[in-house]
């Protein structure tokens, strides 16, 4: 029997945190329902912003889940390849609800993203760049960019205790922002320096929590046909489809599954290659065609990966054959497919592993090493989408192994900027939610673009 979080622990809870369930009982999936429904929604900013987002969701205003398991989460889903934030939906659904629990979360988290990218690849392919949609996101960026610094206030308030904590943060940061070092490196690092301090000087770091839910240990051939059952639902659908299909269909396919397994340290990591396979390979569109894709995607809810979607709606459309748009379709939903059916592959078959880690005192120190280096991950996340959100334009240059992030001064955009400090005086001043938020500085922004 797969192993389910539903027994856990009440002693997860935040201390003072409140609840929407009652007493300490993990709220049940009807209850949870809505919720993920709101984070897809409204999960825009990239991963800075959609972590930022189910913290205050889930930790700060529901406390259905502590925040060192929150982190302990967000430290396992950023060691996977793919979308890390879709699969930290999907882990706190997990244990929140068991598998079920964990597939809602998951599909919640991109499904509406998935719709609004699908919606707007067609009328791309129709008739091109959509304006309004351009200045409605911007002020929905600029509100996202604000709730990112409010998150990352208050995740290092709470992470960064002492000395040690602080320095391998500034670390982490200095090494993945400036260096560009490899975030699974960086992670092994701070996992050493964490094992080392929690051996040698425990009392340098903070006591982890190392209390583990109650459940069934997971056996080796219960965690066997887990993988291959969550093998078959990813690699089965993809096979009838080539058979069945033009070959367009067995490229995508291919193309975007082997993409799944190799996106270490999110989707900015592979979207040189992505363009160049795309556009140079399989010239499925054109250079240009491929920034307005993620500039869609990166406007709009959901992974920044959901860029994929658009790469294989218009590969599709316009080499599947006719009916055009019925196989546009269709090459959307395999590019989703071989995207994110492997996040679930990866999520069910380790976190029951993941989970026993909190038990022994060392290895929770390493977790607390890794924790502390997350916050610096987190603060280059944040920095990279500020300059691109109040920059219109922002190069990286290299200088041997140093790189750094230049922006055009002149592409300096003057409304993003204040529609950053309308939202910071509606977050931090009016204490206002992040729905209002979000639509208060989106009505502007399309109130600004058709004045000027």
């Amino acid at each position: 029997m797969e192993m389910s979080p539903a027994d856990t622990k009440p002693a997860d809870r935040p201390a003072g945190g409140t609840s929407g369930t009652a007493g300490n009982r993990p709220p049940s999936l009807g209850e949870a329902l809505p919720v993920w429904t709101k984070i897809g929604v409204t999960s825009f900013g990239g991963p800075a912003g959609q972590i930022a987002l189910m913290h205050r969701e889930l930790v700060e205003e529901r406390g259905w889940m502590g925040h060192e398991r929150f982190l302990h989460a967000l430290n396992f889903c950023m060691l996977l390849p793919g979308p890390e934030a879709m699969q930290l939906a999907t882990y706190v659904g997990w244990r929140l609800n068991g598998t079920l629990g964990g597939l809602v979360a998951g599909l919640l988290f991109v499904l509406p993203g998935a719709a609004v990218v699908l919606a707007l690849s067609i009328a791309y392919a129709w008739y091109g760049q959509a304006p309004v949609v351009e200045a409605a996101f911007l002020g929905i960026k600029a509100a996202v960019l604000v709730i990112v610094v409010d998150a990352l206030l208050k995740v290092a308030k709470r992470a960064l205790h002492g000395a040690e904590a602080w320095a391998i943060a500034a670390l982490a940061f200095v090494a993945i922002f400036f260096f560009a070092v490899a975030f699974p490196i960086i992670v092994a690092l701070a996992a050493l320096a964490g094992y080392l301090l929690a051996r040698f000087a425990p009392d340098r770091l903070p006591e982890a929590d190392t209390t583990a839910f109650d459940a069934e240990p997971v056996t080796i051939s219960q965690t066997v046909r887990t993988a291959a059952l969550w093998l078959a639902v990813w690699i089965a659908p993809l096979i009838a489809v080539s058979l069945l299909f033009p070959p367009v269909f067995t490229d995508v396919a291919v193309f975007f599954s082997k993409l799944a397994v190799v996106t270490f340290g999110g989707a900015y990591a592979v979207l040189a290659y992505m363009a160049q396979q795309a556009v140079g390979t399989y010239g499925w569109l054109s250079a240009p065609e491929m920034l307005d894709g993620l500039g869609l995607a990166e406007t709009t809810p959901g992974p920044l990966i959901l860029v994929t979607e658009f790469v294989g709606f218009l590969g599709a459309y316009r080499e599947g054959g006719s009916p055009a748009l019925v196989y546009g379709l269709l090459g959307a939903l395999v590019t989703l497919w071989a995207t994110f059916a492997p996040c679930f592959l990866w999520i069910f078959t380790g976190a029951p592993y993941v989970e026993r880690l909190r038990a022994n005192p060392k290895l929770a120190g390493a977790l607390r090493g890794v924790t502390a280096a997350v916050v610096g991950v987190i603060l280059n996340l944040s920095l990279w989408f500020a300059l691109h959100v109040i920059f219109k334009t922002v190069t990286a240059t290299d200088y041997g192994p140093l790189r750094l992030w230049t922006p055009e001064i002149a592409s300096f955009q003057w409304d993003a900027a204040l529609l950053s400090v309308l939202a910071a005086l509606l977050i931090f001043g009016g204490r206002l939610g992040i729905l209002t938020t979000l639509a208060i500085c989106a009505g502007v922004s399309l109130t600004l673009s058709a004045l000027l």
